[in-house]
């Protein structure tokens, strides 16, 4: 008989949003209309676990009783529905399953429960056996997931067979080339077969043996294009321009390259010309003039890196402000999910490894139209919906669980990122520069490894991605992804922002592609790797596996033999695992042992050479004037057809719904979010925020934009890249940044290169275009990422080469791009071009810096910068925000109002400024208050324009949630004759956060209890063993009794998983001794308990709201669900203030409306009828969602489907100790309320919110969306 026991959990009809979404999905994407309903059931199977255990299991971890319905073994199906389970491929990371054998283990912390999920659907209708299979082929991505049978296994106890000792190829050095041929072949390295010669070369002549099967793997990941750039590094031997209308300006830009070159490089012979030094070229030129004085010098590499001052509490410090690039184009094309979220784990943990934190986001991708058929699909394809739906899945999650900021999104369209999607993540991140060491690896030192283990799901990341791809190669490349775990990534973020942590950190590496050879083995000449130490998550990996396979969120960390056992004890507290796995050697060798035995033992002399010598020629293709964007000036016989045309332009149209699924405003240093006005509908177009200061006020923020046109650079990768550049600085100088302090990175990603001397052009031209941009503004790139592997059998990505601008100013420079005011004039400051429609860069410059001053002399209040869609989608997009008209003057030419601008600017000029400018202008037309856009006999109805631009993408990324019922409210007050006051005063009350996996705003809630003068207390929860989970019951016991508050920060714990969020949380305090604390700290001593976001889903998950007490959740319970749109939101909101009755509302105005961050993805509040009306009657409603105004302009205005608009509730008063138990509230606005109060005076109470209140703690500095008068944005409230 099977130990396994099985459960199903399914949510009820009324919150089952992803069945709903589904069955939409089939119905309309696959067109498989007989389908009448779908079902969609988790499936846990459990063994070794207690009957007592696996009971409570069933009602906390499992399922949520006011939501889920939870089967025992089986469940009924409707007569004729088709079933079939989906479980993820061997070795993925499960984070359902690892989530709940934690929680499991808080049940009880000495079990060693199994837990295995799976998803079950049920399709009920007649469906022919042809459609079935495409509704699998929809549900089930091969490269990560299976189909799984229905039957229950006997156990799940998996037996690893003992991997056998490591290959060696005997005869290999002696090998003639023929058979050498034949064992290449066999191998499917990445690396060419003038490589492989180089190493029987070596092994003949140097080692004089044959290599093992490990010391080959070794290589080609090590030589991997991903790991070493060959392709950037190839030897250019001949260059030959083909005659164009275009050639002079490319020719002369090779030859500036040339002479810089030569007089760099005066007397050596051992550089060459290559895309890599053509690349870094203009930024050592520029580094010699004097121009590159911020540049951070160190042999340590992580990202890029500059210093600048950074003001805190009045006083200059000096920063490190990094900032990095990354794309995971290849795994993200073959599994997107998987594939997007390691994209922007990798982009982290480049400027994390360099001891810096990470705070702000900006994702910019590449697709092929996602709107049309799944009958278009190429075979061996996803379908592009899928695709980019599931990256920005895959992204969105793990950066809003990090608790990284997300400033900017965009994703570009173009037919030929079929071919390959791109997938970009580029981050910033800062860190006092005191607290960064950068010291050598002495022999001797030791190598800790922190965080993720090893497992076989990170085998060929290098190598994968840099191989040749067509339909064949994408089936067998599914070990080449993995999922991330970002609560683990999110530990070393804390651990690493700890000063006493860096200052033990001599040098440090993070587990990119190429796994433990490349982490470790770049982080010191001689090394001795123990592989048997080195974490695993399964046995029966062998030396090969565990020595190349990536591992993500871990950390490769060179300390002193003294620090090691401080080091390991700082991981501990952080609930991280760390390993001592190598030492330092004298003798400049990479020597890895498994099993006694070394099976890798090569010369750093070797590994350096990155393989054999390649050699290429490059012939430039030169572009014409035909299809030249700038010379193209159709003339426009019917305004209002081309105007609303170009509002539907895949890359116009609005893409709200994509950038809504990224958390915009954790962090608390965001100074405005992507969308603006109090609409909230105006595109921003760089990210702005806070220097993330964790001590004390800045004003000092970092800014960053990105510039690229798919369109353009195909008619000519020189413009393009040149534009790129351009473009990149416009967006800064129109956020109000000084363009002489900006500093770039670019990511490079083109076609497969092959011999044929053509195929090189693009990026060679393209990197010309670049260079002369950065000579031509005196700015140099400091880093950068290549990608050349943008080929799918005989489709080429579009040449790509994407310029990310970054600079450093004060929040008081920064402007946004709405417009503010009717009455206003607009201006238009073109880029002033030469004869070959190339930036004439000395006179852009000039003008870009009387802007500057125009804007700081607040003479330009929004601005602009104009793209290839030209004037009419900019002032659009200016005037959606707030619901501005905008009239044109009647006399500019229709062709120059939708001709490609790249570089001019639009700016909004006050009344009667225009004649103070500094800049050269036109004026173009005026903003109006009549909802209306006129120009000569044209005019478009607001309504109109903001229809048409928003309908385009609906069906991809869904802004409307559909007709769910949410209960309506009257919207009546409740106002409290009385307000309870504690009576157990304390001058300085403690308040006490606890910090669990996947916990992210714990700062942010720090910050605002310490100013307003409350004392805190954070601490971590432990749970790696059995005696970790017992000491910090202990240690949360004794916290809850010294403290006056406990406050639950918001965050994913566990990535919401097992499905639900905040089990993590409730599943700890409903411990005996920790459940005692609380009660007495609310009953005995006058405390109270606030949750905010994922704090508000575990006090309702407790029972402290709305029962007052530690009772877990029971059938009929308000309980919080899923977004009724399926998806994350995050975005501002307004909320107004129903009840005084609670001691948190004092300093909020009853009635009063005020505009807060909000994000979540299950932040719907939902109750029976019974429970509404007793809540309402109670004044236990704290707050509602309210529309801005009655114009319908923002859409839903209740962002999440919660019935009767609610966003906050408070616990009941118990009348007869007049002392309130708990309260709970959405969004940030109470925190600040209360806490701006002398929080001492208040009674027992908890306070939970379901938006992110999280966020709040901007201090007013923050842009809150509004720019109207009748609503109060939380930041500016003071006492």
């Amino acid at each position: 008989m099977s130990n396994v026991r099985r459960v199903y959990v399914e949510k009820k009809p009324a919150f089952a949003v992803k069945a709903k979404e589904l069955k939409h999905e089939i119905k309309h994407y696959l067109g498989i209309s007989t389908v009448t309903a779908v079902r969609e059931l988790i499936r846990y199977d459990v063994e070794n676990i207690s009957d007592e255990v696996f009971e409570k299991a069933c009602k906390t971890v499992f399922a949520e009783p006011p939501v889920d319905d939870l089967y025992l073994e089986k469940f009924d199906v409707a007569e004729g529905a088709r079933v079939f389970s989906v479980e993820f491929l061997p070795g993925q990371f499960d984070q359902r399953a690892d989530s709940a054998v934690q929680c499991v283990q808080f049940l009880d912390e000495n079990a060693a429960p199994i837990i295995r999920s799976a998803t079950t659907y049920v399709i009920e209708g007649t469906v022919t056996d042809a459609e079935f299979e495409a509704i699998k082929h929809h549900c089930i991505n091969p490269v990560d997931s299976r189909e799984t049978g229905l039957e229950k296994p006997e156990t799940l106890v998996t037996v690893f067979p003992d991997p056998e000792d490591v290959k060696i190829f005997d005869g290999f050095k002696d090998m003639a080339e023929a058979d050498l041929k034949e064992l290449y072949a066999s191998l499917n390295l990445a690396m060419t077969f003038k490589d492989f010669q180089h190493i029987q070369n070596y092994f003949r002549n140097e080692e004089k043996r044959d290599p093992s099967m490990t010391e080959i793997r070794v290589l080609d990941t090590y030589w991997s294009d991903h790991c070493r750039h060959t392709t950037f590094s190839t030897e250019l031997t001949s260059v030959k321009f083909d005659e164009g209308d275009y050639k002079t300006p490319i020719e002369k830009t090779y030859k500036e390259y040339l002479d810089a070159h030569k007089n760099m490089y005066k007397g050596r012979d051992d550089k060459f010309v290559c895309l890599m030094d053509l690349a870094l070229m203009a930024m050592k030129k520029l580094k010699a003039e004097g121009k590159l004085a911020d540049q951070e010098e160190s042999d340590e590499i992580n990202a890029c890196s500059i210093v600048v001052p950074v003001d805190v509490d009045g006083k200059e410090e000096e920063w490190l402000i990094n900032f990095k690039n990354e794309t995971h184009n290849h795994p993200t094309e073959i599994e997107p999910f998987g594939g997007a979220a390691t994209c922007l784990g990798g982009a982290i943990r480049d400027p994390l490894s360099g001891r810096t934190y990470v705070y702000q986001a900006m994702r910019v991708t590449g697709a092929a139209d996602p709107t049309v058929s799944v009958k278009e699909t190429l075979k061996g394809k996803l379908p592009q919906k899928k695709l980019v739906r599931s990256a920005a899945h895959g992204y969105s999650s793990y950066g809003n669980q990090i608790g990284l900021a997300t400033g900017a999104v965009k994703e570009i369209y173009h037919p030929d990122y079929v071919a390959k999607r791109m997938e970009i993540g580029a981050v910033m991140g800062a860190a006092p520069r005191r607290a960064v060491i950068r010291e050598n690896s002495d022999p001797g030192d030791i190598i800790i490894l922190l965080g993720g283990r090893t497992g076989r799901d990170g085998i060929g990341g290098a190598t994968g991605s840099s191989k040749v791809h067509t339909e064949a190669s994408i089936e067998v490349c599914g070990a080449e992804v993995q999922k991330g775990n970002a609560p683990t990534e999110r530990k070393i973020q804390r651990m690493f922002r700890r000063e006493e942590v860096s200052h033990i950190i001599k040098k440090c590496n993070d587990f990119g592609a190429g796994g433990v050879s490349v982490a470790i083995g770049e982080l010191a000449p001689g090394l001795q790797i123990d592989l048997d130490k080195v974490p695993k998550k399964y046995a029966g990996l062998d030396g090969t596996e565990i020595a190349i396979s990536e591992s993500q969120e871990r950390m490769a960390v060179v300390v002193d033999p003294k620090d090691v056992d401080t080091f390991l004890k700082f991981a501990n507290e952080e609930n991280l695992e760390a390993v001592p796995v190598a030492v330092v050697t004298e003798e400049p060798r990479l020597v890895l042992n498994w099993r006694g035995k070394e099976i890798v033992n090569i010369s750093r002399a070797f590994l350096d050479t990155n393989g054999a010598h390649q050699e290429t020629s490059v012939e430039v293709e030169i572009p014409s004037k035909d299809g030249n964007l700038f010379e193209e000036r159709p003339d426009v016989t019917d305004v209002k057809k081309k105007w609303l045309d170009v509002l539907a332009d895949l890359n116009v149209c609005s893409q709200k719904g994509l950038v809504e699924m990224f958390d915009g405003s954790i962090g608390a240093g965001s100074v405005f979010m992507p969308h603006g006005g109090k609409y909230q509908l105006t595109e921003t177009q760089s990210m702005v925020a806070k220097v993330p200061v964790q001590n004390g006020k800045t004003e000092t923020v970092t800014m960053m934009s990105y510039g690229f046109d798919p369109y353009l650079s195909s008619w000519s990768p020189y413009h393009g890249a040149a534009y790129a550049v351009t473009e990149s600085v416009a967006k800064i100088v129109a956020t109000g940044g000084d363009y002489k302090k900006i500093r770039f990175t670019f990511q490079e990603y083109f076609r497969r290169m092959t011999e044929d001397p053509k195929r090189w052009s693009q990026p060679f031209s393209a990197l010309l275009g670049a260079y002369a941009a950065q000579i031509g503004f005196g700015l140099p790139s400091i880093g950068g990422k290549d990608s050349m592997s943008g080929t799918f059998n005989d489709i080429d990505v579009p040449p790509t080469l994407v310029s990310f601008a970054v600079d450093v100013a004060k929040v008081k420079d920064v402007i946004t791009p709405e417009f503010k005011k009717a009455g206003s004039r607009l201006v238009w400051l073109r880029a002033p071009k030469d004869s070959y429609d190339l930036p004439d860069y000395p006179a852009l410059m000039e003008q870009y810096d009387k802007l500057h001053q125009d804007i700081q002399a607040g003479r330009v209040i929004s601005a602009y910068a104009l793209d290839r869609h030209g004037i009419a989608a900019a002032v659009s997009k200016m005037a959606f925000g707030n619901g501005m008209g905008v009239k044109i003057e009647h006399n500019l030419d229709p062709r120059d109002f939708f001709a490609p601008a790249f570089g001019d600017i639009i700016c909004e000029v006050p009344d009667g400024k225009v004649g103070e400018l500094a800049i050269t202008y036109t004026v173009i037309g005026e903003v109006t208050d009549n909802a209306k856009f006129t120009y000569g006999d044209t005019e478009i109805t607001l309504k109109e324009a903001l229809s048409t631009w928003e309908e385009t993408l609906e069906n991809v990324f869904k802004t409307a949630a559909g007709t769910e019922d949410v209960k309506a409210d009257d919207g009546s007050l409740y106002k409290a004759d009385s307000i309870y006051v504690c009576k157990h005063k304390v001058a300085k009350p403690r308040v006490f956060i606890p910090v669990f996996p996947g916990t992210n705003c714990e700062y942010d809630s720090t910050r605002a209890f310490e100013r307003a003068g409350a004392e805190v207390d954070v601490k971590v929860f432990k749970n790696l063993t059995a005696e970790d989970i017992h000491d910090s019951v202990e240690l949360f016991e004794k916290a809850i009794a010294q403290a006056q508050m406990i406050m639950f920060p918001g965050g994913f714990s566990a990535g919401d998983e097992p499905d639900g969020s905040a089990k993590f949380f409730a599943t700890a305090f409903q411990n005996e001794k920790i459940k005692e604390a609380v009660m007495k700290l609310l009953n005995e001593r006058d405390g109270l308990a606030l949750g905010i976001c994922n704090g508000f889903q575990a006090l309702i998950k407790l029972g402290l709201v709305p029962y007052g007490e530690i009772c877990g959740q029971k059938e009929d319970s308000p309980t919080l669900t899923y977004n009724t749109i399926g998806r994350h939101v995050s975005r501002m909101v307004y909320t107004k203030v129903v009840s005084n009755k609670s001691p948190w509302l004092q300093k909020a105005q009853l009635g009063g409306v005020y505009c807060n961050p909000a994000s979540h993805g299950e932040g719907r509040f939902v109750a029976n009828d019974a429970w509404l009306k007793k809540l309402k009657e109670n004044g236990q409603i704290a707050t509602e969602y309210v529309p801005v105004d009655e114009t319908g302009y923002e859409g839903g205005f209740n962002v999440n489907g919660s019935y009767m608009n609610i966003e906050g509730i408070t616990s009941r008063m118990d009348v007869s100790l007049e002392r309130w138990h708990t309260v709970s509230v959405v969004t940030q606005a109470l925190l600040l309320i209360s806490t701006e109060s002398r929080i001492s005076r208040f009674s027992n109470l908890v306070l939970s919110t379901s938006s992110n209140i999280r966020k709040h703690a901007v201090a007013g500095d923050f842009r809150p969306p509004c720019h109207c008068k009748n609503t109060k944005s939380i930041y500016f409230l003071k006492n």
